[in-house]
């Protein structure tokens, strides 16, 4: 266990508050899972003095890292249709997702976490959706495997209704029922949703995506959501084909289709959201709907560039995520800041798309906005809860840069020294202390390779 109070010192110090304050060197002061005191120079004395002192010098002290997309069974199908466009990805890939069960998602879900945290990720989110018959509790095994690693977790309880004969995209083996799926969601929030402020498991009702669930199951997917007070997170506008989809079953563009089934709100989060018009956007911000920024992915399927400058400037939520481990192998967070800020000046606003700070403000408090959790993490402030994370600058890769920052954003990924969930250590020196790191790579390899075992008929 942690001490109970333990001081940070000597380090630069990236608030990502209101303000946007930051320090050359300041303290952090951390008391029973809270931030007790942040602020320039040497922390104040205490009475009693401190259980735990941290000389901090040659880093930068940072918010943990919020993900808020992601699909952790995935992990086991890494590298897999590395050419293809996300219809046919998914193509490729649902006949062996169909075969995952409850070994599987649990060793799938610490390898996707474990490499999350060891990012400085300190809240994850993942959108689980495949839930074949008789596979065991998969909903268990991906929150068992968060409790685990000692992050925070959103389970994204997500379900699949329409399958091919009825025309949808996924096979008819892979998809549940209505009733099953409505069911499955309750059940799910029921055992594991803790509304509380320092909650460490929460979750989100989270139908699929547009071609592959019913008009149904999307509106009483929202009902059930609200009736029992807790948000709500899909797929949306990801691709040009899912664009085209809508408007020849639906007659309307994703957008429009959303906000008619109930699905625009601000306890609403969607993943992508790559090709959005102007009106499109100006009805996220007015609704005040998240979005789950995930520039890696886009670019690994080519599904475009996300306009999240305009967002910005509209007032949407934006956070960042990582996505489904096998359209973005590396599964770290951290890279998404550098990735989020390049990418986003491939596009209109070019130099002036974004800057170092707000990609920070992306994957930490935009994250928290977007995960409904702004008021207890995603920023250093004192009452906020301890979930934090100390980054090495002083080393090679990061030497000769003078802003700490622009460091953590723009240069080579920076190691993790200390990382933080409500005070507890989950990283220490670049290394996992919650889990083994040794033994869950070595069950992710075992479990791959049986799910592979099974999709070949073997």
């Amino acid at each position: 266990m942690a001490a109970r109070r333990t001081v940070i010192e000597n380090c630069a110090i990236a608030t990502v508050d209101a303000d946007g304050t930051e320090y050359a060197s300041g303290h952090v002061v951390v008391a029973d899972g809270r931030i007790e005191a942040v602020g320039p120079g040497a922390a104040p004395a205490a009475p009693g003095g401190a259980a735990r002192r941290i000389d901090a010098t040659g880093h930068l002290a940072t918010p943990g890292l919020v993900n808020t997309h992601h699909h952790c069974y995935q992990w086991l199908t890494r590298g897999l249709a590395q050419d293809a466009n996300l219809f046919d990805w998914l193509v490729a890939l649902y006949p062996v997702w169909a075969r995952i069960d409850e070994p599987m998602c649990h060793a799938a879900a610490q390898g996707s976490l474990a490499t999350l945290a060891r990012g400085g990720v300190t809240t994850a989110a993942d959108h689980h959706y495949v839930y074949p018959r008789g596979a065991g509790d998969l909903s268990g095994a991906v929150v068992g495997a968060a409790r685990e690693t000692g992050v925070r977790f959103t389970l994204a309880r997500g379900s699949m209704d329409l399958g091919e004969r009825d025309g949808g995209l996924p096979p008819d083996f892979a998809v549940e029922t209505l009733e099953g799926a409505l069911a499955g969601t309750e059940a799910a929030i029921d055992a594991h949703h803790d509304p509380s402020y320092d909650a460490m498991v929460q979750v989100a009702a989270a139908p699929c995506s547009p071609f592959s669930i019913s008009t149904e199951l999307l509106r009483e997917g929202a009902e059930l959501g609200r009736r029992k007070g807790v948000r709500l997170h899909t797929h949306g506008s990801e691709t040009v084909e899912e664009e085209k989809f809508c408007h020849e079953r639906f007659g309307m563009g994703p957008t429009a289709y959303f906000e008619s089934t109930g699905w625009l709100g601000d306890d609403v989060w969607m993943a992508h959201c790559v090709h959005m018009s102007d009106t499109d956007i100006a009805a996220f911000g007015r609704t005040g709907t998240g979005v789950a920024h995930c520039p890696s992915s886009n670019a690994r399927l080519g599904a475009g560039i996300a306009r999240v400058p305009d967002m910005l400037a509209a007032g949407v939520p934006v956070g960042l995520g990582v996505d489904g481990a096998a359209s973005n192998e590396s599964g770290e967070l951290h890279t998404e800041l550098r990735n989020a800020l390049l990418v986003n000046r491939l596009g209109p606003h070019r130099e002036k798309a974004l800057t170092a700070r707000q990609a920070l403000r992306l994957g930490t408090y935009g994250g928290a906005q977007v995960l409904g959790r702004a008021d207890a993490i995603g920023s250093l402030e004192p009452g906020k809860l301890a979930d934090l994370v100390l980054w090495r600058l002083d080393g090679l890769g990061h030497a000769s840069i003078a802003d700490p920052v622009a460091a953590l954003v723009l240069g080579a990924p920076a190691p993790v020294t200390l990382s933080l969930v409500g005070g507890e250590p989950v990283v220490e020196e670049g290394r996992l202390v919650t889990v083994d790191e040794e033994a869950v790579a070595r069950a992710t390899r075992e479990q791959a390779r049986r799910l592979a075992r099974l999709a070949a008929g073997g």
